[in-house]
């Protein structure tokens, strides 16, 4: 009888421990590279921003606006005929001190601004850039100290709210 050996298969070799343990440190430092980089990146896109917000300066504080009285005046006329001015003003001021001086002194300042607008031409008041000069004569004209040695009252802007000239 003769016996026939049949050849035998190899086995396929499992990886070594060693292989494995390689395998995992490599996933492990790829995962913390990652990681590092995401928090890197993130983290500088916001940098720059929380640095400018801190050297921005504080947002400038919310202006006050203190409106008068309505007021009508008689205009000068070279026509011989009777005009009017109907004025409303409202002042745009920085802080309530400010407000508090010109309420303390507002009989003063409204003698001011009458005289002055009394003293006016229709004409004078039609075009815009005449109303534009008057603002700015009338913002002078508070701003003037109303005691003697006092400091001057800031105004802003004097703001038209009423304007009727007949």
């Amino acid at each position: 009888m003769a016996t026939t050996t049949a050849p035998q298969q190899a086995a396929p070799a499992s990886p070594g421990p060693m292989k494995r343990i390689i395998l995992i440190v490599l996933i492990a430092i790829i995962a913390a590279g990652a990681a590092g980089a995401g928090v890197w990146f993130f983290m500088s896109k916001r940098a720059p921003t929380v640095a400018s917000a801190e050297a921005a300066p504080p947002p400038a504080p919310a202006p006050l606006f203190f409106p008068l009285e309505s007021m009508t005046v008689n205009l000068q006329s070279d026509d011989g005929q009777q005009h009017f001015l109907r004025i409303g003003l409202t002042l745009k001021l920085a802080d309530a001190k400010t407000q508090q001086e010109l309420t303390d002194h507002m009989p003063e300042v409204r003698s001011r601004i009458l005289l002055a607008l009394s003293n006016k031409h229709p004409d004078e008041l039609a075009p815009l850039e005449g109303k534009r000069a008057l603002a700015t004569e009338l913002r002078t004209l508070i701003e003037q100290p109303t005691d003697k040695g006092a400091a001057p009252i800031h105004v802003q802007d004097v703001l038209f709210t009423e304007f009727v000239v007949q």
